[in-house]
């Protein structure tokens, strides 16, 4: 009877340790299988839902690229692929690498220039001719191999955000990176804690940091006129100007092509939201925000 006891104890004890341990490990979900684009949405400005023109974003040897060599000319077809189920509370992590030449008719300032949006409107609401969507762009640019070019900037197509107490209507704000020439991979990161506070950070470096995050300041840079430059139809203008200072406190994440060719691997995400009970089955130390609903526990013996 008493080395049935024990063994009972120990048993539970090994389960509470266990338990204990279990709740540090970070469930990190691989958003990228390295196969194929499942999952994903692709909209590419003036093709339909998922038309992925000219097989601009593709997979191959377990990254995901964005490629031009079927363009003669990139003709304004500014794309983004978007994974499919939205986040509040995150971190999503990954590499990228730029190579090659940028494709003929990009833009001067889209050489070695692409980025990952975050908190960003689904891919099924972008109107037909959309060039970006209303998100915070973690801005990823390439040295040009001489002077300083950051990475890891923000640029707020639609958006604008907080820093250090102030309002920054800028469309882009620079990142305080070091400069990554040629075709070298980069890690990054980015902390996205709903409307409070989101941190950029490149190759372990925190180089970026704003708050405050809300729909607004215009499309790129506060002036009516500047709606122009993405290509909405008036209906969703009107929308978004009626949300006007609205908190953004969730969206979507995209990875986009902007005319430069650029490859992705090892994307992943950390959800920060789930069960905070140290007494449920599923509570994690590392969630900062609360869902209660998700919480589960032990069935008591009746």
């Amino acid at each position: 009877m008493k080395k049935a006891l024990l063994g009972l104890l120990l048993l539970s004890n090994t389960t509470v340790v266990f338990s204990q341990k279990n709740s540090e490990t970070k469930d990190w979900i691989s958003i990228f299988n390295g196969k194929d684009l499942s999952g994903w949405d692709i909209k590419i400005a003036g093709q339909p839902l998922n038309d992925n023109y000219k097989n601009t974003f593709r997979v191959e040897d377990g990254m995901m690229r964005v490629m031009y060599d079927q363009y003669k000319n990139f003709d304004d077809k500014y794309g983004h692929i978007y994974y499919q189920k939205p986040f509040s509370y995150y971190i999503v992590k990954f590499e990228y690498r730029f190579t090659g030449k940028q494709t003929p008719g990009g833009a001067v300032w889209n050489n070695r220039n692409s980025g990952i949006m975050v908190h960003s409107q689904s891919a099924q609401s972008l109107t037909f001719e959309q060039t970006f969507p209303m998100s915070l762009e973690m801005q990823l640019l390439g040295g040009l191999g001489t002077g300083e070019r950051h990475t890891g900037n923000l640029c707020s197509p639609g958006t604008q955000v907080y820093m250090q107490g102030k309002l920054r209507p800028d469309h882009c704000i620079d990142s305080d990176s070091k400069t990554y020439d040629g075709d070298q991979w980069v890690k990054a990161e980015a902390i996205v804690l709903g409307d409070s506070i989101v941190h950029h950070v490149i190759n372990g470096d925190t180089v970026l940091t704003y708050n405050k995050t809300q729909i607004g300041g215009g499309f790129t840079g506060g002036k009516q006129e500047d709606w122009e430059f993405s290509k909405m139809d008036n209906t969703a203008i009107d929308f978004w100007k009626n949300k006007d200072l609205t908190a953004l406190k969730s969206g979507y994440i995209a990875m986009q092509a902007e005319s430069h060719p650029i490859d992705f691997k090892h994307i992943e995400v950390l959800n920060l939201v789930g069960c905070t009970d140290p007494k449920a089955l599923n509570y994690k130390s590392y969630f900062i925000k609360s869902d209660k609903a998700s919480c589960r526990y032990k069935k008591k013996k009746v």
